[in-house]
């Protein structure tokens, strides 16, 4: 064995070893201060891109999901529409079954029509009032709903991504329109007229029949994907989890670890520095 007082080769190796543990201490703690395992393309390129890609599409499913939501606040608002003005024509149709009756006197054909001409203002003032942020698909002119679906390209034969859509067409439920075809200037105030109105308004519910429908199964369908769209989200922010969340029990563990290797590392390069002062006790 050689001694020399140039070369400490205890010392460079304690060193080397040294540093080796502080870095990954260094490493460790970072994963412990972020929560995880690949916080940069620096400390796996692979997985890092792939996560990336990943969190764009939670991005774009909470893009869906805020579209969903809207629709639906259109679709609920219109649906609670529809079903007030079919109970009001329910009312309205027993008024004109009353003002039919040739038994009854004017004056109560006047009061019972009364009550109809106040019934079917209130339709108006129903439609009016189902309006969503700017949008009524109740009222003609005031807008359909469309709403994104999924992420998927809803027409992949034209260049360019374009969204997959779910559509609900304006329902028109104004007085006088296809659906109800009571005018807005329509009365019962005669047997005749009351005897008409009977068979306009079972016309006029059963059109409004095929509106509910329309409204209920959209609201089914809106739903329904919201949901399925909530468990995608959930599903893919835990594959994302599983490819950068650091294990946070085993960081600890090795972050004790390396502690210990630490301070051993120095007390062992405490130990190489003394060695070149043995080499003073041969010139004694």
């Amino acid at each position: 064995m050689s001694f020399s007082v140039n070369t400490n080769v205890g010392a460079m190796a304690a060193l080397q070893s040294l540093g080796t543990t502080s870095k990954a201490m260094a490493q460790t703690q970072s994963r412990i201060n972020t929560g995880y395992n690949v916080a940069s393309t620096k400390d796996d390129s692979a997985a890092f891109a792939i996560a990336q890609t990943l969190r764009g599409d939670m991005g774009g499913l909470k893009a869906v999901s805020s579209s969903l939501n809207r629709a639906k606040s259109v679709t609920d608002v219109a649906v609670a529409g529809a079903e007030q003005v079919s109970d009001i024509l329910i009312q309205m149709k027993q008024k004109a079954y009353q003002a039919a009756d040739a038994g009854i006197d004017q004056a109560s054909r006047d009061a019972i029509n009364q009550d109809f001409v106040a019934l079917r203002d209130q339709i108006t003032t129903v439609v009016s009032s189902s309006d969503f942020n700017g949008t009524n698909i109740l009222k003609t002119g005031g807008g359909a709903v469309s709403a994104i679906q999924s992420l998927q390209d809803g027409d992949s034969t034209t260049t360019g991504w374009q969204p997959d859509s779910l559509s609900i067409a304006n329902q028109g439920l104004d007085l006088g329109g296809t659906v109800i075809t009571v005018g807005a200037t329509d009365q019962i105030n005669s047997q005749a007229t009351a005897q008409s109105m009977v068979d306009t308004l079972t016309n006029s519910q059963s059109n409004l029949k095929t509106s509910l429908s329309t409204l209920g199964s959209a609201s089914r369908k809106i739903d329904s994907q919201l949901s399925f769209t909530s468990k995608l989200n959930d599903v893919v922010e835990a594959s994302v989890g599983n490819l950068v969340d650091a294990d946070l029990a085993k960081e600890s563990a090795s972050l004790q670890a390396l502690q210990v290797k630490q301070q051993l590392g120095i007390q062992a390069l405490s130990i190489a520095n003394q060695a070149p002062q043995a080499i003073m006790s041969l010139f004694r």
